[in-house]
């Protein structure tokens, strides 16, 4: 019965969904991204597609995504919104940063990205436009993989927090106390591969496009280097999700090496009470504020 009601209630919600997106005007980029698509389709093999387009989007989207912080630090006026304010980005742990990511992302990523095209031939995921899910079921499956992943994430980076294996691993992320948004994958080789798994696992039990690859590593990429951006922007849209931890969240973890080990959302920290110093660092800083009022 349960099941049923549940089933019900997706449905009605899908509806609605659809209903309201018959109201919405055309997209006037759809038909040239159906164009640009189709050409893709037509010029490019399938391993060419999944290995080496990949690879384009993923390094074309995290160095974009990674300079608006990047021209904040030339900025006077966005000194304001740093969040450790005495701790400057600097050219020689920029360079360092750089460096260790082009040997993470050519010598690490790239071998797993290689495993794309073999896992959608093997899972009969589609290439094609006329099976291109609709925005809001894409939407939907990069918040399912962003659960998954989130969850993924909370228990495996907190063991990596254990004494025993700190050292070995997961210091490395840690180098930067002040965190700065190129260094989101700033990682030891092995932790790349660990953590890493946790956005493997909603593709393989939702991927239902080729086009999801894609949509959720630009998702993703968006979450990591904002909450690694060491600024809290006014207004920032993905304040407005439900339960986003955002650049303060994960910042404190960076700045005390404890507590808030999800990746977007709060509630995990909130279950197991791992955001505890956290939310007394904020009452803090609050009664302060009055004080100085």
């Amino acid at each position: 019965m349960a099941t049923n009601e549940s089933v019900n209630i997706f449905s009605s919600a899908s509806l609605a969904v659809e209903y309201v997106d018959s109201l919405l005007p055309e997209n006037p980029l759809q038909e040239p991204f159906k164009n640009a698509w189709n050409y893709m389709l037509n010029n490019y093999t399938k391993f060419q597609i999944a290995t080496w387009g990949s690879l384009i989007v993923h390094e074309f989207l995290y160095f974009f995504f990674c300079l608006p912080g990047f021209l904040f630090q030339f900025i006077p006026y966005m000194k304001k919104y740093k969040i450790q304010k005495d701790k400057p980005e600097t050219w020689e742990n920029q360079w360092k940063c750089f460096k260790v990511l082009l040997f993470n992302h050519f010598c690490i990523q790239l071998p797993l990205i290689c495993g794309t095209y073999y896992f959608t031939e093997y899972f009969n995921i589609p290439y094609d436009w006329e099976r291109m899910p609709r925005w809001y079921m894409l939407l939907a499956r990069c918040f399912g993989c962003a659960v998954i992943e989130d969850t993924w994430h909370y228990f495996l980076h907190r063991l990596l927090h254990h004494k025993r294996i700190y050292k070995y691993i997961h210091k490395v992320h840690h180098e930067f106390q002040s965190p700065f948004g190129m260094e989101a994958e700033y990682a030891h080789p092995l932790e790349t591969l660990i953590l890493g798994t946790g956005f493997f696992i909603g593709i393989m039990l939702l991927c239902d496009h080729v086009i999801l690859l894609w949509a959720w590593v630009t998702v993703r990429l968006i979450e990591t280097i904002d909450v690694h951006s060491g600024y809290d922007i006014p207004l920032n849209p993905l304040n407005l999700i439900p339960f986003y931890a955002g650049s303060r969240h994960h910042d404190f973890h960076h700045m005390n090496f404890i507590g808030n080990y999800a990746s977007t959302f709060t509630w995990w920290d909130r279950i197991f009470g791992t955001d505890s110093q956290y939310v007394a660092y904020n009452e803090r800083m609050k009664q302060a504020e009055k004080k100085t009022e």
